[in-house]
């Protein structure tokens, strides 16, 4: 009795003890298991790697889109979304340990000091970079510098002695839109590649440029644009909505709304209007997407987009560090959720493409479910459009399984496609220059050489990249695409050309183009919701 007794006390003992501990303020366990750690660890811990480490796993345990920066990560980031840096404006590639010039900008410095394409960058500022095995961006940080001030470069040109060039660095933009240019006489194109402060100016200059030169129509390419500034979104909606007309609105933990508006400054309110999306399209191009599509301004072409609805705000930590925390959902205006479910791991959340590829979704419209409490009406026409996850599309496009195949995203990855295309360019610029004087007439008439499909079938199996057999005419043509697009960008001197040689092939920009060439279909997928894509959508 007594021994019973005795473990009746130790166990009460146990649980007080166990009690008290339940009862620790949160903020000291913290503190508290962070000393533990440092005073019992095996090796020295220092402060901060443990302490980032700690934060980003809280904010890991919050949702898939709240995350932590440290100060090196901020500022990449302040700089890709304010736009501008201090360079010399050229694009290079990395090709047998050297450095060659694949991209001048035409206004930029580098073309003013006399830089070309082809043209191999031997050393910076007196440091030799040849054989030196540099990563693209240490390369890109020796070049970049301070605005102002010249940055010294020995460049080697073919067939010609090594030249010594001092360029001047100024403020170069990183521009949000790839390319854009007229497809015919009526129909214009802009691909928006991400949403940052230059966007609604680049915006304003491509559709006046384009309207000058005819533009009645407008294809506005959102394929992988993954977000960035919802104010830019804001900004670009404002380019083809009537004043007062609701972008988005969001809810915040408080259950505050907030409803963002356009200022009814834009410049193509009213011509014929298609958005090209697909499963990579986020953020702030579903808040485009979406409200274009509620407004029944716009026929939407591809496949269902990413599904990311949550708002993150940057709070800003003394050390220069930043907190990204989700602190608001947002909603088109019709009342659609973009997000997506996100209540399984976050590894999990991003595989959502593999997913849809092996369910079919991405080849086969018919694959595509939505329950009825899903559905939601557009504000003029009472179309049915789908919440839930993403912007359905008002024309489903499968996906380019050749394109999106594990070969082909081994060989593009390689970098084996740039490496043969920059050294046919390299020894046939002259030829090439001759017998095409601008891209269009090398866009009509240039066709890849067998002999260098040969090379890159070679080339593949010597690095075990294992392609399609040599008769199989889908990875050919696909393969010859990508040759044809490389081979443009390194040599003509500008944006975008790369984009439009792949247009061609493009399933999505053909059915832009068939749509609108033909006023009926065009009127049609905006009135009523009779389209093939929600006549394949099965609803329970």
């Amino acid at each position: 009795m007594k021994r019973n007794l005795t473990r009746i006390v130790v166990l009460g003992i146990s649980l007080f003890a166990l009690n008290t501990h339940a009862q620790m303020n949160p903020k000291v366990k913290l503190e508290k298991a962070l000393s533990l750690i440092q005073q019992n660890y095996v090796d020295p811990v220092p402060d901060e790697p443990i302490v980032d480490a700690a934060i980003k796993a809280m904010l890991a345990s919050l949702d898939p889109h709240s995350s932590y920066m440290n100060r090196e990560e901020a500022e990449a980031m302040k700089q890709s979304l304010t736009g501008s840096f201090a360079g010399i404006g050229i694009q290079f590639s990395m090709v047998n340990d050297s450095t060659f010039i694949t991209g001048v900008n035409p206004d930029g410095p580098a073309a003013k000091a006399g830089l070309k394409l082809g043209d191999q960058i031997i050393s910076v500022d007196g440091k030799s970079i040849f054989g030196k095995s540099l990563k693209n961006q240490e390369v890109m940080q020796m070049i970049r510098g301070e605005k102002g001030k010249a940055v010294e470069l020995d460049v080697k040109r073919i067939q010609q002695q090594p030249l010594h060039l001092s360029v001047m660095r100024e403020s170069i933009a990183e521009l949000s839109i790839n390319t854009s240019y007229m497809v015919d006489k009526n129909t214009g194109y802009i691909s928006l590649a991400v949403f940052s402060q230059s966007t609604r100016r680049e915006m304003d200059e491509a559709l006046k440029s384009l309207k000058a030169q005819g533009m009645t129509k407008l294809i506005l390419d959102l394929q992988s644009n993954g977000g960035g500034l919802v104010e830019a979104a804001i900004g670009v909606a404002d380019e083809f909505l009537p004043k007062g007309a609701e972008v988005f609105y969001a809810v915040t933990n408080s259950g505050v709304h907030d409803n963002y508006m356009t200022g009814g400054f834009g410049q193509f309110t009213d011509g014929q209007l298609v958005v090209l999306i697909d499963e990579s399209t986020a953020s702030s191009s579903e808040i485009l997407t979406g409200a274009l599509q509620d407004w029944d301004r716009a026929v939407v072409i591809g496949r269902r987009s990413f599904g990311k609805g949550l708002m993150q705000m940057g709070l800003s930590l003394p050390d220069g560090s930043v907190i990204r925390l989700t602190q608001a959902r947002y909603f088109t205006p019709s009342g659609r959720s973009i997000q997506k479910p996100y209540g399984n791991s976050k590894t999990d959340y991003f595989q959502d493409f593999n997913r849809r590829m092996a369910s079919g979704e991405l080849t086969d419209a018919s694959h595509i479910h939505f329950p009825d409490s899903l559905k939601y009406k557009t504000r003029k026409s009472q179309r049915i459009v789908y919440g839930g996850g993403g912007i359905m599309p008002d024309k489903f496009v499968p996906i380019d399984t050749a394109i999106y195949s594990s070969w082909m995203a081994k060989t593009m990855n390689s970098g084996l496609t740039t490496k043969i295309a920059f050294d046919y360019v390299q020894q046939q610029r002259e030829r090439l220059m001759n017998t095409y004087k601008d891209f269009s007439s090398f866009n009509k008439a240039f066709e890849v050489p067998a002999a260098l499909l040969d090379q890159l079938y070679k080339q593949a199996q010597t690095i075990k990249i294992t392609l399609p057999e040599a008769g199989n005419q889908v990875a050919q043509k696909a393969l010859c695409l990508e040759l044809k697009a490389e081979i443009a960008g390194q040599l003509f001197i500008g944006r975008g050309y790369e984009l439009q040689v792949r247009n061609q092939a493009s399933k999505a920009f053909t059915e832009a183009m068939a749509i609108l060439n033909d006023n009926k279909i065009y009127n049609r997928l905006l009135e009523n919701h009779s389209s093939s894509a929600k006549k394949n959508i099965k609803t329970k």
